[in-house]
């Protein structure tokens, strides 16, 4: 597993994966309560590792909630490993038109850096962090 993640820390390193911004409090629910499906409007044929980066906004969502209005936003709080892209799923979070099917996520300390929609890519010195 050790080696596993080196490789893993090698491809981030040279900018080899991209990031996904996620409005906060669902990377938190992917890293913590078995949120294990990202919805989206849009589909994608991508597979495999991504960065989580979380959102600065602020949805009334959070506002309702203050433990979720303290969740770090702002950066980079994870990665997860995307499997598929569904239109229907056997889970609570789904709720579609798109889901990105998600295993092996894990949280990482917050790393400041700006997002962006859809995949992007993460600056350099972001990613040797």
């Amino acid at each position: 597993m050790t080696a596993d993640l080196e490789a893993l820390a090698r491809r981030v390193e040279a900018g080899e994966i991209k990031a996904l911004s996620i409005r906060q409090p669902y990377p938190h629910h992917i890293f913590h309560d078995g949120k294990d499906v990202e919805n989206r409007d849009w589909p994608t044929k991508g597979r495999g590792w991504v960065i989580v980066h979380a959102g600065v906004s602020k949805s009334e969502l959070e506002m309702d909630r203050p433990r979720d209005a303290a969740l770090p936003r702002g950066g980079i709080v994870g990665m997860m490993r995307i499997v598929d892209c569904v239109t229907e799923m056997d889970s609570q979070w789904f709720n579609g038109p798109y889901g990105f099917v998600i295993r092996d996520a894990f949280p990482l300390d917050l790393i400041q850096c700006k997002g962006a929609l859809g995949f992007f890519n993460v600056p350099p010195e972001q990613l040797r962090q």
